[in-house]
């Protein structure tokens, strides 16, 4: 049997789960901006509470050089 202190080790869980219990348990909300299961107008609250709170997004770098 081995042992691992809280936290590393063993099953890693999948973003959404950490995501749903970060809403459920703290209150923490993670949402991507481009996420599909949002309706437009909630895409675009998403992008403007973003820039509000955090600042603009710096654009995306080009992999082409």
């Amino acid at each position: 049997m081995r042992w691992h202190p809280k936290g590393y080790g063993g099953e890693r869980r999948d973003a959404e789960h950490v995501k749903r219990d970060g809403w459920k348990e703290q209150g923490v909300l993670v949402i991507a901006e481009d996420d599909r299961r949002l309706t437009w107008p909630e895409r675009e609250l998403v992008k403007r509470l973003g820039a509000k709170l955090y600042g603009e997004r710096r654009p995306k770098e080009s992999c082409h050089d």
